[in-house]
């Protein structure tokens, strides 16, 4: 017979959360990213980690995203080449690759329960760890929609990131329905989402096809973050926009750009249509129509407006209103 062991509450010691991308990515839990293939979800986190390699901010929902200095990183994929795919674009991203470490799997597939994984996170001292897919770092003996048999799984990494304080990411894809709820899209056991404390659909803006939008579907560590969007063009590459109203299952379904966004945008047409007006009284006439600061921001984004001096005011413009 096991002995009974009890916790009193009133002995539990209360415990800050730590964030590795502020409110997207705690320390010492897992993270969940899902989408569909082709949707930005690798490109977002490897420009994630050339942040994260070099000390640099994230792009956050919040105004003063915490400075951190540069971690180092264990990106396992199962999908994508390391030397024609993964390398450029962390170039290209600007990170620091003596930083970024892989296992190195080519004798022996690696899983999710190998010990080399713990090993690794020792050894290197990684802040982040990445498995991508999630599929393909089960093990063969190891039916992803069977919970008796994911769970022992998603159990022991937990255990990992919780013992080295470490984040760790598992890129998951989406079912094909389009009648399913966003939250219960994701391929497999609902227990991946159970022992993930922060679940991100990375999904495209189906009127605006080179925006994708990373929009949490579930946040147990802090009240409803907003979703974060970045620009991805063959003409410009990757760049980060910022806040973005969209629900998870509006980017999904395809039925709002961002209703909130959009009448932003009409919103500054219908102001600056016949010229330049005060930036105060412009974000003060939009705050009086519901319209927040940060998206009233994304919509000058969108629309490249001009800020102009004009004695000690300050002035906002449509391009074209800027001489």
């Amino acid at each position: 017979m096991t002995e009974l062991k009890m916790i009193n509450m009133n002995d539990v010691e209360i415990e800050k959360v730590e964030w590795l991308w502020q409110d997207f990515i705690p320390y010492k839990k897992i993270t969940l990213m899902q989408g569909d293939s082709g949707e930005g979800k690798t490109t977002a986190l490897l420009q994630i980690i050339a942040s994260l390699t070099t000390g640099r901010e994230i792009v956050s929902a919040k105004d003063d995203p915490p400075v951190r200095g540069p971690v180092n990183v264990i990106y396992q994929t199962a999908e994508d080449g390391l030397g024609d795919t993964i390398k450029p674009r962390l170039v290209a991203a600007g990170a620091d690759c003596s930083r970024v470490l892989v296992i190195d799997d080519s004798e022996k597939a690696l899983t999710m329960s190998d010990d080399r994984l713990e090993e690794a996170i020792i050894r290197t001292d990684a802040k982040l760890v990445v498995l991508d897919p999630i599929q393909a770092y089960l093990g063969s003996s190891v039916d992803m929609y069977r919970a008796n048999e994911v769970r022992p799984v998603m159990s022991r990494i937990s255990a990992l990131a919780e013992e080295y304080g470490c984040a760790i990411v598992l890129i998951g894809h989406i079912n094909k329905s389009e009648v399913m709820k966003a939250k219960h899209r994701g391929l497999g056991s609902v227990d991946f989402a159970a022992a993930a404390r922060s679940v991100i659909l990375c999904g495209r803006v189906r009127d605006d096809p080179d925006v994708r939008v990373l929009a949490p579907l579930k946040s147990s560590l802090v009240y409803e973050p907003t979703p974060v969007a970045f620009r991805l063009s063959q003409e410009f590459g990757f760049e980060w926009i910022g806040e973005y109203d969209i629900t998870p299952d509006e980017l999904l379904s395809g039925s709002s750009r961002g209703k909130k966004t959009k009448e932003a945008t009409e919103f500054l047409k219908r102001k600056l249509e016949d010229g330049m007006m005060p930036s105060k009284d412009l974000y003060e006439e939009a705050e009086a129509e519901g319209i927040r600061k940060k998206t009233l921001r994304n919509a000058m984004a969108d629309l490249h407006t001009e800020a102009i001096r004009d004695g000690d005011k300050w002035y906002t413009a449509l391009p074209e209103d800027k001489e």
